[in-house]
């Protein structure tokens, strides 16, 4: 996920602005949306990377090509989800009014129950700092919310509107230290955060108003943001960028965080495993300086 958003002081409410793999990002600016797909090149982005640095001397002169500089992410000093308590929306007036969009929210609600208990939270233990220790999570529920659906597009702000009436009105659990609500959008809906629009900017994202936390999911609907899966499998994948980074990063640019790569997902964007049977993201390990 990659998206970007100004800082302010824990807690208070961030304004975010997508963004896609740039040289950095302005003072104040944080990546933490899921970036497009784009087709691998042919010879590896690795070894690209390293022709370009050598492209003005002699390839067969005996002397090493030049690395590709390493991301390292460094704590910032704001929370982590430790335990998350993952609760999914699907805002819209046809979730649920089809046997396919039921199967789906099954499946996706079913991907959070064994995800959350899975190898992929183990393997994010080494971002535990003094305090604050990450452990398995729980799927704690689901809601179809057709108020209000959005039609066509829908903003950021409005989203965050829209979750705190559902707080106020008890349509969802009331936030916790470890809640975090994944907000699925429906086929045909757009997500515009920051002046980017989803499948021309971004895939999904994720932010906070003030202590609530959540995640945006538009349905993939775009070859970017399909990276050739069928869309459940692009759907998890997705998912499991947020769910990393929202968990490392729930404040984005106040957990874990590289000033030049961004969060934890935004480092392996677009690169796989499977997982307690999902398709799920490859997630920086500062450990092992790779994407496991």
């Amino acid at each position: 996920m990659k998206k970007v958003q100004t800082r302010g002081k824990p807690g208070t409410r961030h304004t975010s602005s997508p963004k896609g793999r740039t040289s950095g990002t302005a003072p104040g600016e944080y990546i933490r949306v899921v970036p497009l797909h784009y087709p691998s090149p042919a010879i590896p982005r690795a070894d690209l990377a390293r022709l370009a640095a050598a492209a003005e001397r002699e390839f067969f002169e005996g002397r090493p090509v030049p690395a590709p500089a390493q991301a390292r992410l460094t704590y910032r000093g704001g929370p982590l989800l430790q335990n998350a308590e993952v609760f999914t929306i699907f805002w819209g007036r046809t979730w649920g009014t089809t046997q396919s969009s039921t199967a789906l929210m099954n499946k996706l609600n079913g991907f959070f129950a064994d995800i959350l208990v899975s190898p992929l939270i183990d393997q994010l233990a080494e971002y535990n700092v003094p305090g604050q220790v990450i452990g398995h999570g729980s799927f704690i529920g689901t809601h179809v919310i057709g108020a209000a659906a959005p039609q066509g597009s829908v903003t950021d702000s409005m989203l965050q509107t829209q979750l705190r009436k559902w707080l106020k009105a008890r349509l969802v659990p009331k936030q916790t230290k470890n809640t975090l609500y994944f907000v699925y959008l429906e086929p045909g809906i757009a997500s515009i955060m920051g002046g980017g629009r989803s499948c021309q900017n971004y895939c999904g994202y994720h932010s906070n108003v003030g202590r609530a936390y959540y995640a945006v999911m538009p349905y993939p609907a775009c070859d970017g943001c399909l990276g050739g899966l069928p869309a459940f499998d692009a759907l998890t994948g997705t998912s499991s960028h947020e769910l990393c980074e929202a968990i490392t990063d729930p404040i984005p640019g106040l957990g874990w965080y590289d000033d030049v790569n961004g969060e934890i997902g935004d480092i392996c964007g677009w690169t796989f495993k499977q997982v307690a049977g999902y398709t799920v993201q490859l997630e920086w390990s500062n450990l092992e300086d790779r994407c496991l």
